[in-house]
């Protein structure tokens, strides 16, 4: 399979840290035990711990309780674990973990459709990255989008401003927060040693506006060199308003000393030092960390970059070491459209499974499915994707040229790590 087919689709829609609803436990007549016995038990190992992890089991009660399957969780941010019970030839019942390890461990992943999983649950653009070489080993659970633009309504409003449906809209509105002596944009991307970040998620969701989704595959693919006439043209846009005091705080060496959380605060505080700022969905959590009398609709609020062709985000996979009647039980289940409406309900970011559609309870995850819905591709960020040291050429080629560094010569300095990295 191609390198691009085996990316297309990666995700990843916000991380919202929203308390969950309680979730009504289905019906045990709608549940598949696949002949599980009670009793029978399921090995799962995550990433997930607080809050995370009992959304989860919020949303796998109904099935524990119709079919008497007791699991057996553990919770580590560490990789090698995996790795070493997998080559030690213990790997868990079930692991719950990145696209990447679809590749690293698929001769020894069992196939979802072999264990009961409902293709038709999802989308193309989501069961592409989880088969490899022609075999489905990953179902996609969780997802989460960094495409949006957080700002504040009560502001908007006081100002008399449109939300931008287009991306000249956008543009045009830019321009008038600066003709009105306002700051249009918080850039502040200062991140330790991995500075830059946030920039290059704004660069990508611009070159989702300018040139769209299979471009950006393309990018990942090798197929289009980093220092290509579109990604040079999607440089100079952030440039132009990253490197300027009048569109953003500080102008350039606000972008590159300013720490990202405290550009996202920016745009809230009292009185408001910029008017937007381009983040991921966890934004909305710090936000209401740093100002908890604020009311998401009407103090903070968000929008999807207007006229971006797709969405960069990312997605969470499920893969199953062991075939056994309670892991095919845990399948089934979650491949369900009920399966898919009990995520949504639990609120635990996107469910990439159709069935959640309608049934999301907190409202920003409802504003994020209609995006979700309505997108036309999803792209993988493109430094995370990239192997060999890309990402880290990529931020440097960012702080290099908002200093005022050459940027043909910065984009050939990445386009080379691109080349080496993709083979091409």
């Amino acid at each position: 399979m191609s390198r691009k087919k085996w990316i297309l689709g990666i995700v990843a829609l916000a991380l919202m840290t929203t308390l969950a609803l309680p979730l009504q436990a289905a019906p045990a007549a709608q549940i598949d035990c696949q002949g599980a016995a009670s009793g029978d038990t399921i090995t799962l190992l995550y990433q997930w711990s607080g809050a995370e992890e009992e959304r989860l089991n919020e949303i796998l009660k109904p099935l524990v309780d119709a079919c008497g399957i007791v699991l057996q969780p553990e919770s580590t941010r560490d990789q090698a674990l995996l790795d070493t019970r997998v080559q030690a030839g213990t790997p868990p019942d079930i692991a719950f973990w990145n696209v990447t390890q679809l590749q690293q461990y698929q001769d020894d992943l069992q196939p979802m459709d072999a264990l009961g999983a409902a293709a038709d649950s999802y989308a193309e653009f989501f069961l592409t990255p989880g088969t490899i070489e022609g075999k489905w080993v990953g179902l996609p659970v969780k997802a989460d989008i960094k495409t949006i633009i957080w700002y504040s309504p009560f502001m908007f409003e006081a100002q008399e401003y449109a939300v931008p449906t287009t991306w000249e809209e956008l543009d045009t509105l830019v321009e008038q927060m600066v003709a009105n002596g306002e700051v249009p944009w918080s850039m502040g991307f200062e991140s330790g040693d991995a500075t830059g970040w946030t920039a290059s998620d704004f660069i990508q969701d611009i070159l989702l506006v300018t040139q769209g989704p299979d471009y950006v595959l393309d990018i990942i693919s090798g197929e289009v060199p980093y220092n290509d006439e579109g990604v040079k043209q999607a440089y100079e846009l952030y440039g132009k308003w990253a490197a300027d005091p009048v569109y953003t705080v500080g102008g350039a060496e606000g972008s590159l000393s300013t720490g990202f959380l405290d550009a996202i605060y920016k745009p809230f505080a009292d009185p408001p030092e910029a008017m937007m700022v381009k983040q991921s969905g966890f934004a909305g959590g710090e936000i209401l960390k740093q100002f908890p009398d604020l009311v998401y609709g009407e103090d903070y609020d968000f929008f999807a970059v207007p006229g971006a062709q797709g969405l960069q985000g990312g997605t969470d996979w499920m893969m199953a070491f062991n075939d056994t009647p309670a892991v095919r039980a845990l399948v089934v289940y979650l491949s369900s459209a009920e399966g898919g409406a009990n995520w949504a309900a639990a609120s635990f970011d996107l469910s990439p499974n159709l069935g959640a559609a309608g049934n999301y309870t907190d409202p920003a995850l409802i504003k994020k499915g209609e995006a979700l819905a309505n997108t036309q591709g999803f792209t993988p960020d493109i430094g995370d994707t990239i192997t060999g040291g890309f990402g880290k050429a990529e931020w440097t080629a960012i702080v290099n040229y908002i200093n005022g560094g050459d940027l043909d010569e910065e984009l050939a300095a990445v386009a080379a790590v691109q080349a080496e990295a993709t083979g091409q």
